[in-house]
């Protein structure tokens, strides 16, 4: 319960960050979009002309690895970049600036290849990964799972680094780890408990839309009803995770800002974010 009431009061406070600056959630919707056409532009060519299946035959497997791996890639570069633009947006916020939209775009095009090449490293980890994964039993998968988790720990504060320092992709690795350590705890409570939340509030819409759509078809006899129900339940599903997204870049700017400076801006109890990253430096 504690660990619950801890990350609503985390959720609320980057809700309020958001409140004051509703443009935030524009770089999320960014980050859709572009991945959304990346995928068609890769995904429909290679389907239409039946390359999809030949792409993985043993006769062209390394072609279908490049291929993968020039998606992920794009992939990762526009996610890359529309978080960068949030983060560094949401921390002009926090030290008392009053962002704009155009503002967070300059910042993620002036990071643009230090953002490509974290993308390429990204890409290269999750490949690798992938590969292991595939070829894993057992104890193995959990073994690349558990490897999988601590790449994301000891990740969690590039884009805030990118976003701020203006670092190589290299540098930025080295230096989130850094800050980890000066803000370790046994778990990231603000992220975990954001996406808990908001996964919580997610399967909830799930479970009444489907309710409402059967009772619509079924009680009502109204197909158009039903598929407005239905309709209704995928746009509450996208405003939940575009709130989500924000939410989460939100708090990533948050606890950057409390491992560089040791306070929040005043949005954040920084003892709240103190306790979910228990201050452990004399550990190390």
């Amino acid at each position: 319960m504690d660990k619950l009431r801890n990350s609503w009061e985390l959720v609320k406070a980057s809700f309020q960050v958001l409140s004051a600056d509703k443009e935030l959630v524009v770089f999320p919707i960014v980050s859709a979009m572009g991945t959304l056409i990346v995928t068609l532009t890769f995904a429909l060519p290679m389907f239409l002309s039946g390359l999809m299946d030949s792409l993985f035959s043993e006769r062209i497997q390394v072609a279908g690895f490049v291929v993968i791996f020039l998606f992920y890639i794009v992939q990762y570069t526009i996610i890359f970049f529309a978080n960068t633009a949030l983060v560094g947006a949401a921390v002009i916020r926090l030290r008392g600036g009053n962002p704009t939209v155009g503002q967070g775009f300059q910042i993620a095009f002036s990071r643009l290849v230090n953002i490509i090449g974290y993308a390429m490293i990204a890409a290269t980890v999750g490949m690798l990964l992938r590969a292991i994964s595939e070829r894993s039993r057992g104890l193995g998968r959990l073994a690349v799972s558990l490897i999988g988790f601590a790449w994301n720990i000891a990740t969690f504060l590039v884009v805030p680094v990118l976003a701020v320092e203006g670092v190589g992709p290299i540098e930025a690795i080295k230096r989130s780890v850094e800050l980890l350590r000066k803000t370790w705890g046994e778990q990231i409570a603000g992220s975990v408990g954001i996406g808990t939340v908001f996964g919580l509030i997610s399967f909830g819409i799930v479970i009444l839309g489907m309710l409402f759509t059967g009772l619509a078809f079924i009680t009502f006899e109204s197909p158009a009803l039903a598929i407005a129900v239905f309709v209704m339940m995928v746009i509450a599903l996208i405003l939940i995770g575009l709130i989500n997204s924000t939410l989460s870049g939100i708090y990533a700017a948050a606890v950057y800002q409390y491992a560089e400076t040791g306070h929040t801006g005043g949005f954040f109890d920084d003892s709240l974010v103190q306790r979910t990253f228990t201050l452990k430096s004399d550990s190390f």
